[in-house]
C-alpha cells in the first residue's frame, strides 16, 4: 500500500499528548519495541491488557499493509527474580526461564502474535556493558565502588516525557539516598556484586546491569537508537521510560523514538491491580473459569489508553458477546453449507450480493477503517456496525428458511457469504478468531459456562430431564423453578419446536465461585430465547 494511503493512521504521543498522523522512519516498514515483564511468577490483568493492546496496534499495522518488525523483551535478572528464587530455593535463571515459558502459553491463549524478536537480559550483557562503556565515556555517567550511576543532572531535557521536574524529583522521601550519588535521582546503571546473587565480570568488577538500561541497550540492539514506536504500560513513564530517554540519549545524541504509546491500568474497584497491593488476578485465574476470547474481548472493550476497571458482570457479557460472534458464524456455516454443496456440484454461478448486503459491508467496512485509524477505538468496533452485520446474518438466515426464487435464493447465500467473510476479517485484525473451529469455540464456552456455574454435564441433563417430566406433569411451578434456577448460573434453556437445548448466559444472580470477585451489579431477568440467544416476544 502506498505511503500516502496510510497518513491517516492517527495515534496518541505520550511525548507531545496529543494524537498525530503516524509517519515511519523508512516508508513501509515499522520499528515498534514493547517493555515486557519481569518474569518472576504468573502474569497477571494489567500484563495482559499490556500485551493485547499492542498485540492490536501489531495487527493493525500488517493490516495497513506496513512491515513491522515487534521487539518485546523479557526481564530476566532483576531483584524481584533473584528474591522470589532465594524464597523458593531455585535456581534464578531455572525460575525466570519457566515463567517465560507460561507467559508465552497465555499470550497464546489470547491469540497474541509472538513478536519479530524476544530479547533476554541474560542474552544481552554484552550489548548492555558496551552501552554503558559509552555514556561513561561521553561524560554521563561514573562509577562508585562497583556501581555506575547515571548523573541525571546532565540530562538538559531530563523529565521531558512525565513532566517531572529534577528539582521535585526528591528520592530520599521514600528510599533512604544513597550518600555515595551525586544528586539523590542518579540511578543504577550497573550493581556491583552481592553474596548469593548472580553476577557477570565488567569493567567496574563483578556485577548485573540495572533496571533501565536493559531496554534502551535491547532496542538499540535490534531496532539502532532511532526507531517508531516504543511503548509500555502508563506506569512505566516515570521512572523507566523517562530514564531510558536519558541514558540512550548519552550514549548517542542522535537517538530518538517517534512515538510513545502507553495503554491504561486495570483496576479493581477503581484502585490500580497490583501486585504489591494483592488485589489482583493473574491471567490463569480468569481463563480457568472464562474463555480466552471472552478475556480478550473484555481487554478491548474500553480503549487502551483507559483505565479499565475489572468485574465479573463485564467478563460476563464478554463471554455473552464472543459466543453471541460464534453462534451467529456456525449457524451461518450449517445454513449455508448444503447449498453451497449443491451449487459446487452444478457449478452454479453466484449473483451480485444484493443491496442490504452492500451497505452492511460498506458500513462495516468505513467504521472499522476510521475507527481504529483513529488511535485504535476498539470498543467502537465491538458494539458498532459489526452488531448490525451479525443481525443481518441472523435475519438473512431466517430469510433462507421461506420458500424463494431460485435467483433470490442464491443472491442471499452470496450476500450472507460476503458479509461473513468482512466480520471475519475484523475479528482477525481484533485477534478474535482463534485456529480452532466455531464449533469448537463453542463447545469450549459452554464447557467454562458450566464450571462457574458449578455444574457437570450430566447433572445439567438430568435437570432438563426433570423440567420435561415436569412439564409433562403439568407442574409448572417446578419447571419453572428449574428453569429459573438455570439462569440464575448462567445456564439459559430454550425450547426449540419439541426439543430443549442450552446455551450459557449472563447469570441473574451474583456469580460466587470466588469470594473476591465483585458480584454482578444488576440483575436482569433473562427471557425465554431461540438459539441464537434472541428474545422470544412476550416471555419475560
Amino acid at each position: 500500500m502506498a505511503e500516502e494511503e496510510l497518513g491517516g493512521f492517527r495515534i496518541y504521543n505520550s511525548m507531545t499528548q496529543q494524537k498525530e498522523i503516524f509517519k515511519t522512519k523508512t516508508p513501509g516498514k515499522v520499528s515498534m519495541y514493547v517493555c515486557g515483564v519481569t518474569a518472576y511468577d504468573f502474569s497477571h490483568l494489567g500484563h495482559a491488557r499490556a500485551a493485547v493492546s499492542f498485540d492490536i496496534l501489531y495487527r493493525y499495522l500488517r493490516h495497513l499493509g506496513y512491515e513491522v518488525t515487534y521487539v518485546r523483551n523479557f526481564t530476566d535478572v532483576d531483584d524481584k527474580i533473584i528474591k522470589r528464587a532465594n524464597e523458593t530455593g531455585e535456581d534464578p535463571f531455572m525460575l525466570s526461564n519457566r515463567f517465560c515459558d507460561e507467559y508465552n502459553i497465555d499470550m497464546a491463549d489470547l491469540q497474541c502474535e509472538t513478536p519479530s524478536k524476544e530479547p533476554r537480559v541474560s542474552q544481552h550483557l554484552g550489548e548492555i556493558k558496551d552501552m554503558i562503556t559509552q555514556i561513561i565515556n561521553n561524560g554521563y555517567a561514573y562509577e562508585v565502588e562497583g556501581d555506575v550511576f547515571y548523573a541525571v543532572d546532565k540530562c538538559p531535557n531530563y523529565g521531558m516525557l512525565s513532566g517531572q521536574k529534577l528539582e521535585h524529583n526528591r528520592a530520599g522521601e521514600r528510599v533512604a539516598v544513597d550518600s555515595r550519588k551525586r544528586h539523590p535521582a542518579d540511578f543504577a546503571l550497573w550493581k556491583a556484586a552481592k553474596p548469593g546473587e548472580p553476577s557477570w565480570d565488567s569493567p567496574w568488577g563483578p556485577g548485573r546491569p540495572g533496571w533501565h538500561i536493559e531496554c534502551s541497550a535491547m532496542s538499540s540492539c535490534y531496532l539502532t537508537h532511532k526507531f517508531d514506536i516504543h511503548g509500555g504500560g502508563i506506569d512505566l513513564i516515570f521512572p523507566h521510560h523517562e530514564n531510558e530517554i536519558a541514558q540512550s540519549w548519552a550514549a548517542d545524541n542522535e537517538s530518538h523514538i517517534s512515538y510513545w504509546m502507553h495503554n491504561g491500568h486495570v483496576t479493581n474497584n477503581n484502585e490500580k491491580m497490583s501486585k504489591s497491593l494483592g488485589n489482583f488476578f493473574t491471567i490463569r485465574q480468569i481463563t480457568e473459569r472464562y474463555h480466552p476470547l471472552a478475556l480478550r474481548h473484555f481487554l478491548i472493550s474500553a480503549h487502551y489508553r483507559s483505565p479499565l476497571n475489572y468485574s465479573i458482570s463485564q467478563l460476563e457479557n464478554s463471554s455473552d458477546a464472543i459466543y453471541y460472534i460464534f453462534q451467529t458464524l456456525q449457524d451461518c456455516k450449517d445454513a449455508l453449507s448444503p447449498f453451497l454443496q449443491e451449487g459446487s456440484e452444478k457449478n452454479e454461478k453466484l449473483p451480485q450480493i444484493n443491496e442490504a448486503a452492500k451497505e452492511c459491508i460498506k458500513k462495516l467496512s468505513v467504521e472499522f477503517q476510521t475507527k481504529m485509524s483513529d488511535d485504535l477505538q476498539t470498543p467502537v468496533i465491538l458494539t458498532g456496525a459489526i452488531q448490525e452485520a451479525l443481525k443481518f446474518v441472523n435475519s438473512s438466515l431466517k430469510m433462507l428458511k421461506k420458500k424463494m426464487q431460485k435467483r433470490a435464493q442464491l443472491q442471499l447465500i452470496q450476500s450472507l457469504l460476503e458479509v461473513e467473510k468482512e466480520v471475519a476479517k475484523v475479528l482477525d485484525v481484533l485477534g478474535l478468531l482463534s485456529s480452532k473451529s466455531y464449533a469448537e469455540i463453542l463447545q469450549q464456552l459452554k464447557e467454562k459456562a458450566l464450571k462457574r456455574a458449578g455444574l457437570a454435564e450430566g447433572e445439567l441433563l438430568h435437570l432438563i430431564e426433570e423440567r420435561i417430566q415436569a412439564r409433562v406433569n403439568k407442574d409448572f411451578l417446578k419447571s419453572d423453578k428449574i428453569r429459573t434456577d438455570l439462569t440464575a448460573k448462567g445456564i439459559a434453556l430454550m425450547d426449540v419446536g419439541n426439543e430443549i437445548i442450552w446455551r450459557p448466559c449472563i447469570p441473574s444472580e451474583p456469580v460466587v465461585g470466588d469470594q473476591r470477585a465483585p458480584v454482578v451489579e444488576e440483575k436482569q431477568s433473562i427471557p425465554s430465547v431461540n438459539k441464537k440467544g434472541e428474545e422470544i416476544p412476550g416471555t419475560t
